[in-house]
Order: structure tokens, then C-alpha cells, then sequence
């Protein structure tokens, strides 16, 4: 039996850094005993999965791509879960965000390119946070538990935009569910425009510069948490709300604040999207990227400097996934899905499996250390 560790003498290393790397180690051991029931050879399947990442530069531009958007999505729910609130709104709010960046940039394309994308990128943000403002509110004043009112406005969301899609907003001019192009001196540079610059030549890649927003964001994301007033009212409520009430910090503002700023920060997965790569929208673009940014934020501990390297495993698995699939016949999408189930399930429900022994592991041997 593990007695109780005190955690003010655990290291921050073995929480924040080991203690992942062990979760995460056992969902991939896991996951490979998928594969190698498949009929598949896991340590081929690993050859495949770093190959298509960084075997060639158009296949690291994808993962850069899905890094791109789950950076977004994972600094969105990180925001939120430090007031204990759990965001699971993040897939809708990047949809209507989409919407807000199709609506703003298309009437006002006439401007120049660079005020064109700053209000793009306010309208992502505003409308994300709008869509977020709803359920916020009627957690904070009515009571109704967050996590059922975003999964319900993920539905909203998406019906809503199918409707607009088929009957409101879409290209006449044909009959798939997308709105016409944006103009194309609007649409963000993107990685092969870049490396035709230095002579070097790579296929279609949807790699942009979102990229640099989604690296932006995260510095936006560390400062509001840890250096403001705002980032310390939301943390507040977030350990102890009745301490909080007590300290003169009001939880419905913060609920509201701290929802909305998810919100935006989730609709900013618009601009990747509908600038940086459709250019206009298409049916269910947020394509999941929404409910895989929870398993990001909780492996990277909520915090910027750990979802920027669990997003980048996200998208090594996504893009080196696609490579697995297509060489290995046994091994279908719904695997690596399958996998990424298996990351979240160590990576949240079973966070804290390992975790006493873990650190009294550690704290015994630098006891005796000390003794010593």
C-alpha cells in the first residue's frame, strides 16, 4: 500500500513531466497490442508513423497543420478548466467561429489584406465566444451544469450550420454544402509559398501562417493565466470557490469570462481553416478537433508549454496515422482513433493511476538523498 505523499515536497518535474510520460508510455504500449492483434508488426507501424511526420517535408508540414488546430482547441479548454469548468463546447465554437471569420472577411475584402485579416480574426473570436456566452451564462446564473450545454450547443451548432449551408449562405451556383470562395488576394501565405521563396519545391501543403497565431496564442494564453488579475480571479474560483467568494472575487464574472475567452480562443481554429486552407466553408471543418483539444490540454497539463508538445503528438499521429492506413492493410482510420482514445482515457480518466507511486518513488529517494 502507497501512503499519502505530501505534495509540497514532490518535485514539479515528476508531476508535470514524468508522471505524463509514464501515462503516456503505457497508452502507446497499449495501443500497440491493437495493432499487433491486427495482424500488424507495431515496431513497422512506428517506422511509418515518424516517416509519414518527418520523413518529408510535405508530410511535417501536415503535422505542423494539425498542431496548428490543436493548439487552439487545447489552449480553449485549458482557459476554461482553470475555473473548473469543462468546456466540452470547443468543436462548436470553432464552427460558428468559422462562420464569424467567412462573414467579416467577405465584406470587408475591399479593405487592405492586413486589416482584413485582424477583423477576421476578431470575428473568429467574437462569434467563438458568443456561442460560448450561452452556455457561460446559464451555468453561472442558472445553474446548468456546463458540460451538458456545450455538448448541447455542439448540435446546435452544427445544425445551424448546416441550415445556413444549404439555404442560406451556400454558392447558388453549384449544390454542395459550402459558401462561395473568398476573394484570393485574402487567403493567408502558406508554407509552399514560403519555400518557393528559397527555391525549395513541396506539393500542396495546407501548412500557414496560423501556425505563428496558434504560437501567438499561447503566449496570450501563459500571460492572462499567471501575470494578470484576471488569469488569478479565474484560478481562484477555480481551487476554492467559496475562498474566492470570501476574497470579494465574483464567480459568475469569472464563469462568464473565463467561457467566452474559450470560446474565442476555440473559434480562432476558423482562421486556419477557412483562411489558411478551405477558403471558404465547408460542411464540418472543425472535423473533431474540438473534443481531441481536451485530451491535449489534460496531457499537457493545461498549460501552453505542455499543450504545444501534446498537440504536436496529436498531429504526428494524425498525419503519420494516414500513412499507417494506407500501407498497412489491416490497419484502418478507426484504429488510430481507437489509439487516440486510448491516449485520452491514460492521459485523463486514469491521470492519477500511477501517480502515487510515482511520486513516492521520487520523494523517498531524495529522503534518502538528504539523509545521506
Amino acid at each position: 500500500m502507497v501512503t499519502a505523499v505530501d505534495k509540497s515536497k514532490v518535485p514539479w518535474w515528476v508531476s508535470n513531466l514524468i508522471v505524463p510520460l509514464v501515462n503516456l508510455t503505457l497508452a502507446l504500449l497499449v495501443s500497440a497490442l491493437f495493432i499487433f492483434i491486427a495482424g500488424e508488426n507495431p515496431f513497422q507501424a512506428v517506422k511509418l508513423i515518424i516517416y509519414g511526420s518527418f520523413g518529408y517535408l510535405d508530410g511535417f508540414a501536415y503535422t505542423l497543420y494539425y498542431t496548428t488546430n490543436f493548439v487552439f482547441t487545447g489552449l480553449a479548454f485549458a482557459v476554461a478548466f482553470h475555473c473548473r469548468l469543462f468546456n466540452i463546447g470547443g468543436e462548436g465554437q470553432a464552427y460558428i467561429g468559422g462562420l464569424g471569420v467567412f462573414l467579416v472577411a467577405i465584406n470587408v475584402s475591399f479593405l487592405p489584406v492586413p486589416i482584413v485579416w485582424l477583423l477576421a480574426i476578431a470575428g473568429a473570436v467574437v462569434f467563438g465566444a458568443a456561442w460560448a456566452f450561452i452556455p457561460a451564462y446559464l451555468q453561472a446564473k442558472r445553474g446548468s451544469h456546463v458540460v451538458i450545454t456545450t455538448i448541447m450547443f455542439n448540435f446546435i451548432a452544427s445544425s445551424l450550420m448546416v441550415f445556413l449551408l444549404v439555404d442560406v449562405i451556400r454558392d447558388m451556383k453549384q449544390m454542395g454544402p459550402h459558401t462561395v470562395a473568398l476573394p484570393k488576394e485574402i487567403w493567408f501565405p502558406t508554407f509552399k509559398e514560403f519555400a518557393a521563396l528559397f527555391g525549395i519545391k513541396i506539393r500542396y501543403s495546407p501548412l500557414n501562417i496560423s501556425f505563428l497565431l496558434a504560437i501567438a496564442a499561447s503566449f496570450f494564453v501563459w500571460f492572462l493565466v499567471w501575470k494578470t488579475k484576471w488569469g488569478y480571479e479565474m484560478r481562484a474560483v477555480g481551487h476554492n470557490t467559496q475562498a474566492a467568494i470570501y476574497a470579494g472575487i465574483s464567480p459568475y464574472k469569472n464563469i462568464i469570462i473565463a467561457m467566452c475567452i474559450s470560446g474565442g480562443l476555440a473559434g480562432l481554429l476558423g482562421i486556419n481553416e477557412i483562411l489558411g486552407v478551405h477558403h471558404k466553408i465547408v460542411a464540418g471543418f472543425p472535423a473533431g478537433y474540438g473534443f481531441t483539444g481536451i485530451a491535449v490540454a489534460l496531457m499537457g497539463r493545461n498549460h501552453p508549454i505542455g499543450i504545444f508538445p501534446a498537440a504536436f503528438l496529436f498531429g504526428i499521429l494524425y498525419q503519420g496515422g494516414s500513412e499507417v492506413t494506407f500501407d498497412m492493410p489491416n490497419i484502418t482510420r478507426y484504429m488510430f482513433v481507437a489509439v487516440q482514445g486510448v491516449i485520452i482515457l491514460f492521459s485523463g480518466a486514469l491521470e492519477n493511476l500511477f501517480r502515487p507511486q510515482i511520486e513516492s518513488f521520487f520523494v523517498n529517494r531524495l529522503n534518502r538523498k538528504v539523509s545521506v
